[in-house]
């Protein structure tokens, strides 16, 4: 397969491409990714020079772009993670979220019906549990969930589906839709829920927790979600969604406890004087008390199990921030895009906060 990859180097992009790229020699893979403030190619270090991979910097906005990818480079297949995905950017500055994630979808489908006959290729779009909305205690989400979004980021998802869902039953588009709960891993860009926590622990500063911490969200790790995504890529069945979750609903206030207990084992510090640092602070607008994922259909249907227990892939998850600290530095300093800047086109000026620090939690 000639396979084009949006978003590839963001959190989730680089890590499906760093699994695929070198286990797959017999796929060409393309990055497509305008590297805004989430994106780093250093990311992708591991692959770089591989023959069987190259990268485009491309804003999926810009139709006229998309469609020179596509003329050139010909793919049959697209796994589409481009997004804005910051809840709390979306309610500060909607624009870019329904420019991004609504325009540039329908950038890409329209691309991709120009590039293929009818019944040919396959357009995997990877979404979000959040197009749900809210669960009550007890509920979650399935694949026939009404959607119910309550953010102007999850109301672009919402849509996005919608237009791929769309394309696939108006010109017969082979389309696959996934919908996961919340990712974590290494490399995540730390103005998320955990390398947030881990980054503040380690310089003591304080632990900002909405409300009284009590939202539940369902935790997979990036890796188990990557090789689900394949497994959809490889044998799912075209017009289906598939929900993904890691089985782990948990509240925020009890991953940040958790994060407390493991940042203090590794540091030899004391948790009772980490676990002081968490201060609870205004409540977000439209904050959706519980996510929760029902993951059963893919399961029985592609065999996809998570692998990653929550409690040892956080430990895991500390462990690779503790020892990447130069990463960290250059990430919340905003140095990283020095490099980016030297080493890719003026496309590369997305605005940053200089302190991810301050950002305030998520989800």
């Amino acid at each position: 397969m000639r396979i084009l990859v949006t978003g590839g180097a963001g959190f989730i992009g680089s890590t499906l491409l760093n699994t695929l790229v070198p286990r797959h020699p017999e796929h060409q893979f393309l990055n497509v990714d305008v590297l805004t403030y989430a994106a780093n190619p250093a990311n992708l270090a591991v692959i770089e020079g591989r023959e069987n991979y190259e990268f485009e910097q491309v804003d999926i906005t810009d139709e006229a772009g998309v469609r020179s990818v596509f003329d050139k480079w010909r793919p049959n297949c697209v796994i589409h993670l481009a997004a804005e995905s910051h809840v709390d950017r979306s309610i500060h500055g909607p624009r870019a979220f329904m420019l991004t994630n609504i325009l540039g979808t329908f950038n890409l489908l329209e691309a991709a019906r120009a590039t293929w006959t009818e019944g040919e290729g396959l357009f995997h779009h990877v979404s979000t549990d959040e197009v749900y909305g809210s669960l009550a205690d007890g509920e979650f989400f399935s694949e026939d969930s009404p959607y119910d979004p309550s953010s102007p980021y999850s109301a672009s998802k919402a849509s996005s589906d919608h237009l791929v869902r769309s394309h696939g039953r108006t010109y017969n588009m082979p389309i696959r839709i996934s919908n996961c709960s919340n990712n974590y891993g290494p490399m995540q860009f730390p103005e998320k829920l955990i390398p947030l926590m881990i980054g503040n622990l380690l310089k003591r500063r304080p632990l900002p927790v909405y409300g009284r911490g009590l939202n539940v969200r369902d935790w997979l790790h990036v890796s188990d979600h990557c090789e689900a995504i394949w497994a959809i890529v490889q044998h799912g069945t075209n017009g289906e969604s598939y929900n993904v979750g890691g089985n782990c609903p948990m509240r925020n206030i009890d991953v940040v406890y958790t994060l407390c207990a493991l940042v203090a084992e590794a540091t030899g510090t004391d948790e009772d004087e980490l676990r002081s640092l968490v201060c609870f602070v205004e409540d977000r607008p439209g904050h959706d008390l519980r996510y929760a994922v029902d993951a059963s259909k893919i399961a029985q249907e592609l065999g996809v199990v998570p692998s990653r227990d929550f409690s040892d892939g956080l430990r895991s998850t500390v462990q690779w921030y503790l020892q990447n600290q130069e990463w960290v530095q250059a990430v919340t300093d905003g140095s990283y895009r020095d490099w980016i800047e030297q080493n890719y086109s003026s496309r590369a000026t997305a605005t940053i906060s200089k302190d991810t620090s301050k950002n305030g939690p998520t989800p």
